[in-house]
């Protein structure tokens, strides 16, 4: 009596195996792609100096249109005096963690050209897929997931887990009743960190 298994039934079984393993292939290569988990060991630093105004350009002064050196003198110090105006400050608050650790300094600032910027100072908080810095109208802290359900202005994706940046805030965005400025992971629809801010 012969009890071994017919060729082509020895053939068989291992074919039968083979979608299963391409489908496990492709659920892992989805599973990195989404959550990326070498960020959990990775940090990007940036250190970015304060924003300043963009220069405005002078008007003729006196002296060229032949009016004497007297107007000359004082649109240089006017001009002076405009170059030297420091930022004003909106808001600051400090972050609190959420999904993940999360430190350092939010301000809000109004520069003397009538530009606003968000600013990060020390911030340390760790790296994930598709971060990017909000201001919202939701209290900072809380539900992770909350910030998608009110209004934000988006601010571009984040320059650095670590050190100082600046965020350039649209020239016609309404700030009024935001009330926070939050790192968020549009990939999952989570806050990583917020800080409060009352503008």
């Amino acid at each position: 009596m012969n009890l071994r298994t017919p060729k082509a039934a020895r053939w068989r079984r291992p074919l039968v195996l083979w979608p299963v393993a391409g489908l496990v292939l492709v659920l892992v290569a989805v599973g990195l792609w989404a959550f990326q988990p070498w960020r959990l060991f990775t940090t990007r630093t940036v250190e970015e100096a304060p924003p300043v105004a963009a220069s405005a350009p002078t008007a003729p002064d006196e002296e060229s249109r032949g009016d004497g050196g007297s107007g000359d003198e004082a649109g240089a110090a006017d001009g002076g005096q405009a170059a030297d105006a420091g930022p004003v400050v909106l808001a600051e608050g400090e972050f609190v963690s959420q999904e993940h650790d999360t430190s350092g300094t939010v301000t809000v600032l109004e520069l003397a050209d009538g530009s606003r910027h968000v600013r990060l100072t020390d911030l340390a908080t760790s790296d994930g897929p598709d971060l990017h810095v909000w201001i919202t109208d939701q209290e900072a802290g809380g539900d992770w997931f909350k910030y998608r359900d009110g209004r934000h202005v988006a601010l571009g994706e984040l320059k650095g887990t670590h050190g100082s940046a600046n965020y350039a805030i649209p020239a016609d965005a309404d700030l009024s009743g935001m009330t926070s400025v939050v790192i968020w992971c549009d990939r999952f629809s989570v806050a990583f960190g917020s800080a409060p801010v009352e503008l």
